[in-house]
């Protein structure tokens, strides 16, 4: 018995080669699991559920395969594809969940999430979150018409690269503090994110105990997952 977590896969159509890793994980290892958690940016941008890519119909239909085979998928939201809504996670029998969940698995409780909110030393990108998350703003966004959607969201995306890159490392990773407030407050041992494309299990300190914090890779050269299981916790990578 295992469960799978993924996130930051970052799919688009312009790099067929993750793709079809991805494709491939979904047949193949996602396949034999009792479940699978997507953690955020499944998308490298998501401007609305009426967005006609044939990718999106794609991932869709593999990912309603997934669930028809009996293995149930969950979607936490990214920072990338936040406004992916109840349309799509219909049409892949997709579970969407909230940014933050507590699972009981294999007698580890842990805390799942994408990962950002945990960024909290980067102020000026939690005030940007925090005003696309409000669902007035939100709402307006998704009125637009679907052209002018595109080229506000490679505007912004095209922003937010050149903001990073004056950005220094350590600012976009996630704070300690922040860490073990929200395993704290969940009364978890084990906490699972993606986001900084930082993979590693980590040791956290929660008062007078030893926690863990498990971090996914992003997809760019390779695939990465973390299997739970009744033996461990696993970060593995693996070719597409």
């Amino acid at each position: 018995m295992t469960t799978l977590f993924i996130a930051d896969i970052h799919l688009c159509a312009q790099e067929p080669a993750i793709t079809a890793g991805f494709l491939r994980f979904l047949r193949q290892e996602a396949a034999q699991a009792d479940a699978l958690y997507i953690l955020g940016d499944l998308f490298e941008a998501w401007i609305g559920d009426d967005d006609p890519q044939p990718l999106h119909t794609q991932i869709a239909q593999a990912l309603n395969q997934l669930h028809q085979q009996g293995v149930p998928c969950f979607f936490i939201h990214g920072n990338r594809d936040f406004l992916l809504g109840r349309r799509f996670a219909r049409d892949s029998l997709m579970t969407l969940l909230p940014e933050e969940k507590v699972l009981e698995l294999y007698g580890r409780r842990m805390v799942i999430l994408h990962g950002d909110t945990l960024c909290t030393d980067d102020v000026a990108y939690q005030k940007f979150r925090k005003k696309v998350h409000k669902p007035l703003i939100q709402k307006l966004f998704l009125w637009l018409p679907l052209k002018w959607r595109l080229a506000i969201a490679a505007k912004m995306r095209a922003n937010s690269k050149a903001s990073n890159s004056q950005k220094e490392m350590a600012i976009m990773d996630v704070n300690p503090y922040a860490v073990v407030r929200t395993m704290q407050t969940h009364g978890v041992q084990w906490m699972i994110h993606g986001h900084t494309h930082r993979p590693a299990i980590h040791e956290v300190m929660l008062g007078e105990t030893v926690g863990h914090r498990a971090v996914l890779g992003a997809w760019h050269q390779q695939g990465s997952m973390i299997k739970v299981s009744a033996d461990g916790v696993e970060l593995i990578h693996f070719p597409f």
